[in-house]
């Protein structure tokens, strides 16, 4: 395959997006080395059975137990394999946690990242892509986000951290030329999703028949996009950036939005999952946390305008395509 020569380095490939965008270029022929450090911020068996499904894709993917808050381990994958594209989705995820816990975010999120560009800029150049977050936009005067905005009042550590991971990238794409996209997701779900995030712990609690607690009194939209057009739009990125060595001056920071283009309230969201696992629910609901943003709503017009435009998963299909797998994963036979 013409791939096959190719090695992508994915960091927090045992994390949801990490994942998917393994199995993608597994999928298109890559060769893939996948790095996570498989901490415990949710469930290490999810995080294992997902690097198991990536051994089962293919032989051509490694994995490597690498926290990249320590370079020396980092620094010797960069000797062993000539990277085609790095995509580094590695971070300390979770709003709620950063408020709890800002240093964690520190350590995981802004000095990983200056480690992973020290040791690419000490070895050869390579195009990074890097995970960003909606979250960056903070409290904004407007409701679309474009990546034109400011986005210098974040509201929590974790939006913190992410616009640091930018401001980093973007300093050593000045200082060594190194071709870097960040990438600003909008709340991701689909299978093998995130425990934490809503979709998931909504689907357990209305199994478990547990009472769901809903913020701001049910207010909340988001931009849901669904993993596989995240991946669809990840994948155009990844094809697209490339090192121009004639002229260095080329090799750009860029920020795009990952999103859908369609926000939602939550309570749609809710009563989606509701109907197709066919129970209903008890709902608390509860003032705004700190740290939340009230809704979130994906600009796309520049990234179709240098991609293309990319027809979105309706949200009705991406929830039943999570809890059909959901069900699978926790052998669950629920009839209706």
């Amino acid at each position: 395959m013409k791939n096959k020569n190719k090695v992508i380095l994915v960091t927090g490939a045992a994390g949801f997006i990490g994942y998917h965008l393994c199995k993608k270029f597994l999928e298109k022929g890559f060769s893939v080395v996948g790095v996570d450090n498989l901490n415990s911020y949710y469930s290490k068996k999810l995080k294992k059975d997902r690097v198991k499904e990536l051994f089962k894709l293919k032989k051509n993917f490694k994995f490597y137990k690498i926290d990249l808050r320590y370079k020396i381990k980092l620094d010797k994958l960069l000797v062993k394999y000539k990277f085609h594209k790095i995509l580094h989705m590695a971070a300390q995820a979770g709003v709620r946690k950063s408020i709890k816990y800002p240093l964690t975010y520190v350590t995981n999120n802004v000095l990983a990242t200056t480690n992973l560009f020290e040791v690419v800029k000490n070895h050869y150049n390579v195009p990074i892509i890097i995970a960003s977050s909606s979250s960056i936009y903070g409290q904004q005067n407007k409701n679309l986000f474009s990546t034109n905005l400011k986005t210098d009042t974040p509201i929590q550590m974790y939006a913190v951290s992410k616009k640091s991971t930018e401001l980093i990238a973007h300093s050593y794409n000045f200082q060594y030329n190194i071709p870097v996209v960040a990438l600003r997701f909008f709340t991701v779900y689909g299978p093998w999703g995130r425990p934490d995030m809503a979709l998931f712990n909504f689907t357990k609690k209305i199994f478990k028949k547990e009472t769901i607690e809903v913020y701001n009194n049910g207010n909340h939209y988001r931009d849901f996009t669904y993993i596989d057009d995240i991946v669809r739009k990840v994948i155009l990125v990844c094809d697209k950036i490339k090192v121009n060595e004639k002229d260095k001056s080329k090799n750009k920071f860029l920020v795009y939005n990952i999103g859908n283009g369609k926000p939602h309230k939550l309570m749609k969201f809710l009563n989606l999952i509701e109907r197709e696992i066919n129970l209903k629910t008890k709902i608390k609901f509860l003032p705004s946390q700190t740290g939340d943003m009230l809704g979130t709503h994906a600009d796309m017009r520049k990234f179709n305008n240098d991609f293309r435009k990319i027809k979105n998963t309706p949200l009705k299909k991406g929830i039943k395509n999570f809890i059909n797998w959901f069900k699978k994963y926790y052998n669950l036979n629920v009839t209706r």
